[in-house]
């Protein structure tokens, strides 16, 4: 079989070539992984203070580049001025927060007879850490800073579609000051460089974001060396409201739960439940909402949607809306060059409909009534993702109730905010598992150690 040496990035909103990116050989993964190795033990020996002072400088180089990366993630990724910015800035926020970690990467003293024990957090060695195309720039600090933190070396291979900010990323980890060998990015297949990283013995853990489909091949994969693997993979969250809760403020923030990143977000609320006596009420509230959702330039600092990622991405989505399909309303998008779908919303006429039930990763949303609090956890329930969700009332108990009945890993409560850098994020059932972000997130890049000290001296 022919390989592809290199690829051509695209830009999704006019289809132009941007550049060719050299696409890494199963050879040139070998090296980089002999690199991380080389570089991991003075790596790990480095003083607390030192490695925590260059993560910093790391999170400087990335501020003193917000405005680049984020033109740069426009550009590749189709991202709106606004939400680029946001995702430049929270990489830096990332490397800032776990730049706090090593020097706080502490054990335990564990009472024993005879003797003391103690814990000892080390770190695994090296970290394979696939990111996806959706959201290039943050989740690469999700996996690379605390893994770096934990005295890991990292090798990140970014999405064929999005290396862009992924490349000049590494390139300034180097300039400020990162050790060679410590941080590398490695554009690349996922069935050759991928393959490769997830299946080499010398890749210690695999952090991967993307679809359930190729999380469970690479779950399997890693399996065969007992490999340490974080997923995050796919979602169908359900936006739930209730009829005592704000309906003017619910229906206006809907959109925005699903349609941010013109719905390619494994967070996305993309089933929408309404309580059946607010049903009409409310979907009268969503039609503007959704119709005036400005989609565009995402150069353009009012724009609000950008383009889907790719043609294949558009030909997914527009298969979920074929020319029969119960449209209530959806809103514009421009015509010509570009990767465009209006945000789109669907009555289907049950939750068994293949728009309600399988993740979509676009601009759609199926709304559908439900009866009472018991009817809407068994509808959120009745599918194989568990990622996140939102909950609309004024009822705290209710709030409280349904919260810890949803079966999912991150819950907003009349808002949709689903990811904090400095909180836990992961997903029940076939969305995921392990956790990213916030103060235990070390724990996946370390493995405990115990050590027994006889007082018997």
């Amino acid at each position: 079989m022919t390989r592809e040496t290199s690829y051509t990035v695209i830009d999704p909103a006019t289809e132009e070539a941007i550049t060719t990116v050299p696409l890494a050989s199963e050879e040139e993964t070998d090296a980089a992984v002999a690199r991380a190795r080389a570089a991991f033990p003075a790596w790990r020996a480095m003083a607390p203070g030192d490695r925590a002072r260059l993560l910093r400088e790391v999170a400087a180089a990335i501020d003193a580049h917000a405005e680049e990366l984020a033109a740069l993630e426009v550009r590749n990724a189709g991202h709106p001025i606004g939400q680029a910015r946001w995702e430049a800035a929270n990489a830096r926020d990332v490397f800032s927060y776990f730049a706090a970690a090593p020097e706080r990467n502490t054990g335990r003293q564990i009472p024993v007879p005879g003797g003391w024990s103690v814990t000892f957090a080390e770190p695994l060695g090296v970290v394979g850490v696939i990111v996806p195309w959706n959201f290039p720039m943050p989740i690469l600090a999700w996996g690379a800073a605390p893994a770096l933190a934990a005295g890991n070396t990292v090798i990140v291979k970014p999405a064929e579609l999005t290396p862009l900010t992924a490349i000049r990323i590494g390139r300034l980890a180097a300039e400020a000051g990162l050790p060679e060998g410590v941080l590398q990015v490695l554009p690349g297949a996922g069935p050759v460089a991928g393959e490769r990283l997830v299946r080499h013995p010398g890749v210690d853990k695999i952090t991967f974001t993307g679809s359930t489909a190729v999380g469970k091949r690479i779950m399997a994969a890693c399996a065969d060396d007992v490999k340490r693997v974080t997923l995050e993979l796919g979602g169908k969250s359900a936006n739930i409201v209730f009829a005592d809760a704000d309906i003017e403020k619910a229906a206006a923030a809907a959109p925005g739960g699903v349609f941010d990143n013109a719905g390619q977000d494994c967070c996305a609320r993309s089933r929408l439940l309404v309580q059946r006596e607010v049903f009409d009420r409310f979907m009268e509230l969503l039609e503007p909402a959704v119709t005036g959702i400005a989609v565009g330039d995402p150069r353009d600092a009012a724009t609000e949607m950008g383009p889907l990622i790719s043609a294949a991405q558009r030909d997914r989505v527009a298969s979920y809306v074929p020319q029969d399909a119960p449209v209530a309303f959806r809103g514009t998008a421009p015509q010509g060059p570009g990767f465009w779908f209006p945000p789109t919303v669907l009555l289907p006429p049950g939750p068994d409909d293949r728009a309600f039930t399988e993740e979509i990763f676009g601009p759609v949303v199926c709304v559908l009534p439900f009866d009472d609090e018991a009817d809407a956890v068994r509808i959120a329930n009745t599918t194989e993702f568990g990622l996140a969700g939102s909950i609309w009332t004024r009822d705290v108990g209710r709030a409280l109730r349904v919260s810890r009945a949803v079966t999912a890993g991150n819950l907003s409560v009349n808002s949709h905010s689903a990811v904090r850098y400095w909180t836990p994020f992961g997903g029940f059932k076939q969305s995921g598992i392990g956790r990213e972000l916030g103060p235990d997130a070390l724990d996946a890049f370390t493995d405990t150690k115990t050590v027994f000290v006889s007082d018997d001296t």
